[in-house]
């Protein structure tokens, strides 16, 4: 994967995997401090201690289709890679928090990507879910949470094409005033 987004695509399928009904994406960039960090934290079936301590292997899969499992290894790597760290800790019951930390300006670092466009295609392909997005670039930021645009929408579904375009703008917009582009 070339891009942190699809990595975070990757992880919160996790989440819809793992029968969850809240995932919390939080992705705060800190100039001062030179890190991006991602924080995906579900309230699903969880994981065994000894599963946690496999899952980074990319041989390692609970999957019967194939029998390599590469996204959470790549996930890992590219955070070290930038001198940064990857974390997961979970429980059987008690869901799941993936955390990875990036160098911000390194040169290893590889971009944040259309995080607009993953976080758009998460909320709207998973609706039994409910979604935090959390976005901060150093003194910039805002939440999405789609119980508050379910509450708003008076049960309009979050697919409804006219939700969903509101969803994909006022996630741009808000990126943009946050100046992401260019991470």
């Amino acid at each position: 994967m070339n891009e942190i987004s699809l990595n975070i695509l990757d992880v919160a399928e996790n989440s819809v995997s793992a029968g969850a009904s809240l995932c919390e994406i939080d992705v705060t960039a800190d100039s001062e401090k030179d890190t991006l960090t991602v924080i995906i934290k579900d309230d699903g079936r969880g994981m065994s201690e000894e599963v946690v301590k496999k899952v980074s292997d990319p041989f390692y899969t609970t999957r019967t289709t194939r029998k390599v499992c590469m996204g959470t290894s790549l996930f890992k790597m590219a955070a070290e890679c930038t001198g940064g760290r990857f974390e997961i800790c979970s429980a059987l019951g008690s869901g799941t928090t993936v955390t990875a930390v990036f160098g911000l300006s390194h040169i290893d670092r590889m971009p944040l990507g259309d995080i607009s466009a993953t976080i758009h295609t998460l909320m709207v392909m998973n609706t039994g879910l409910d979604w935090v997005y959390r976005f901060k670039f150093d003194e910039n930021e805002f939440t999405v949470d789609t119980r508050e645009i379910k509450e708003a929408t008076d049960g309009v579904p979050i697919d409804d094409p006219d939700v969903s375009g509101f969803i994909r703008d006022m996630l741009r917009e808000n990126h943009a005033e946050c100046k992401a582009d260019n991470l």
